[in-house]
């Protein structure tokens, strides 16, 4: 019989507790046994980066991250972009106005990278650092154009947002 550990994580504002096996990734557990498929795996060696998502805000490998390190961590998938009634958020809704993905493998990882950079990088959306931020995610599809474009958009609408949210403030 195989030895189990505890887990306790903290998955798109949820806690969840499973015991697992020390080997196991984070990627399997939050496809398998959390069923979010959203986390695709593709190389599984850390290459390709299309199973990236957030712990405690910093984008990271799954398919080479232990579930067991996450152990009390706070995780964000893809899954937690879109609103409760499955309302696009800005940033997805401006990958689907620019046409940013065509199959849609890289697309959840992209969202998640792209989400950290504007987070971390207010009014810094220039081509150049957005290439920077989604280098890390192989796409075999689109030519990241779209991808630097729908970046950009979001980037815009949350700096008029931003504006507005000031222009607010007595």
């Amino acid at each position: 019989m195989t030895p189990t550990l505890p887990v306790r994580i903290e998955v798109n504002g949820r806690w969840h507790e499973r015991e697992v096996e020390p080997r196991r990734t984070l990627a399997d557990l939050l496809r398998e046994d959390l069923g979010l498929k959203g986390t695709h795996l593709a190389c599984e060696h850390g290459f390709c980066g299309n199973c990236n998502v957030l712990l405690d805000g910093v984008n990271v490998r799954s398919c080479l991250m232990f579930a067991v390190q996450a152990n009390g961590h706070a995780i964000e998938t893809v899954e937690s972009l879109a609103g409760r009634d499955g309302e696009l958020d800005e940033l997805q809704e401006a990958f689907r106005e620019h046409h940013a993905l065509q199959c849609g493998f890289c697309t959840p990882a992209m969202l998640l990278r792209a989400k950290e950079f504007l987070r971390d990088h207010p009014g810094e959306a220039d081509e150049r650092a957005i290439r920077e931020a989604i280098s890390g995610v192989l796409c075999r599809c689109t030519g990241y154009q779209q991808i630097v474009d729908a970046v950009q958009s979001a980037a815009s609408l949350q700096q008029t947002a931003e504006s507005i949210r000031m222009a607010d403030v007595p």
